[in-house]
């Protein structure tokens, strides 16, 4: 089995770091992304209804950069690997920026289509649930579940 090397940062500097490619659109894509759901979460923090869904993210998007960046490793080393359905449920529970940004920073789970559909399909279920509490109240998603 042969290993893929990964570009290095240009005149040694940074050997053995990787190169997040088209880090600008990249950057600008997860901007976008995080948008709506950055502007739900402090428009609930500043208006007194919960700190919670802030400190939620943030916590998610650690331990799901963590889980990435450990199963990258293990995937190397031939090791026990972090198992998909962990991975999303980490990305569900609100740590799915983190789990974007590790994607591009370790270069991993970005092939794999079956993967990424899933991924992609949790993304767009936080953006829909922020577009309804931002632009309906809540009212269309709360009446499909309850």
């Amino acid at each position: 089995m042969t290993q893929r090397s990964e570009p290095q940062h240009p005149g040694g500097r940074g050997a053995g770091t990787p190169v997040v490619r088209f880090l600008k659109i990249k950057l600008l894509a997860l901007v976008l992304l995080c948008g709506l759901p950055v502007y739900g979460v402090v428009t609930y923090w500043t208006s007194g209804v919960s700190w919670l869904p802030a400190a939620i993210y943030g916590l998610m998007s650690v331990v799901a950069f963590a889980l990435y960046g450990y199963d990258k490793k293990q995937a190397r080393h031939s090791g026990q690997r972090t198992p998909e359905r962990l991975l999303h449920a980490a990305e569900l529970l609100g740590g799915w920026p983190g789990a974007l940004l590790a994607q591009q920073v370790f270069r991993h789970k970005t092939r794999k289509f079956s993967y990424q559909w899933v991924f992609w399909l949790i993304v767009l279920l936080h953006e829909l649930f922020w577009m309804d509490r931002l632009l309906f109240g809540g009212s269309l998603i709360s009446r499909h579940l309850f």
